[in-house]
């Protein structure tokens, strides 16, 4: 018998957990999705895999929990590239180097306020990820959805609520890095584990410094000159 891993649990969870918000549209933008142990019962899961799928909807913009007061859904838009407020698409002719230069203000600041402010349990899903992409490489699997799920919980762990809305940039540029220059999988496995334990020891200017180099080394495999 073939034994499903609690990663492939928790995927199947968030996916039943997203149909119930944009397939059955049981829950809009703003609702509160049923308290752990009631969605946890529905769904015929343990409360951990619940716990990990609910980590992967917030990594993806989808809900946020808000402590005290429970899991509430703040999106109902399924594709990670538009996002809320900030498409993409309204943006012309948007280059390799716009997204770049954009990344290199914000995610280096979003690492220095995750290393500051990011709960345990965001650092643990940090470093799950970080595990998650670097298995996946040595299987030599695609790992975009990771990738950018790794970066958008750096970004959500900054505790700054307007960085929501900055996930379609950082998500459409790691797109980019990943289908279109395949030598930059090299560079992210190192730069990952540096950030990572940049922000597990609470290390605010070394996750800034680490995650500045990271989007350096992306400049420098997709061609573009550092002005």
């Amino acid at each position: 018998m073939t034994k499903v891993s609690s990663s492939s649990l928790s995927e199947q969870a968030s996916n039943q957990i997203m149909d119930m918000i944009l397939g059955e549209q049981r829950f809009k933008a703003g609702d509160k999705l049923p308290n752990e142990m009631e969605l946890a019962q529905e769904l015929g899961i343990s409360r951990v895999t619940l716990r990990e799928a609910i980590r992967i909807l917030c990594t993806r913009g989808i809900v946020e929990i808000r402590r005290g007061r429970g899991t509430f859904v703040v999106s109902t838009d399924p594709d990670p590239l538009s996002g809320s407020g900030l498409s993409l698409l309204d943006v012309p002719n948007v280059s390799i180097r716009d997204l770049l230069e954009i990344r290199l203000v914000v995610e280096p600041m979003a690492a220095y306020y995750a290393a500051r402010r990011a709960t345990e349990d965001e650092i643990q899903n940090i470093d799950a990820l970080r595990i998650r992409i670097e298995s996946l490489a040595a299987q030599g699997k695609p790992f975009l959805k990771e990738e950018q799920d790794f970066h958008n919980s750096i970004a959500l762990a900054s505790q700054n609520r307007l960085m929501r809305r900055l996930l379609p940039i950082i998500n459409k540029s790691i797109y980019t890095d990943i289908v279109h220059f395949k030598e930059s999988v090299t560079y992210s496995l190192q730069d990952h584990r540096e950030i990572t334990h940049y922000i597990k020891e609470r290390n605010a200017e070394g996750a800034r410094a680490i995650m500045q180099m990271h989007i350096i080394h992306c400049y420098q495999i997709s061609g573009q000159e550092l002005e």
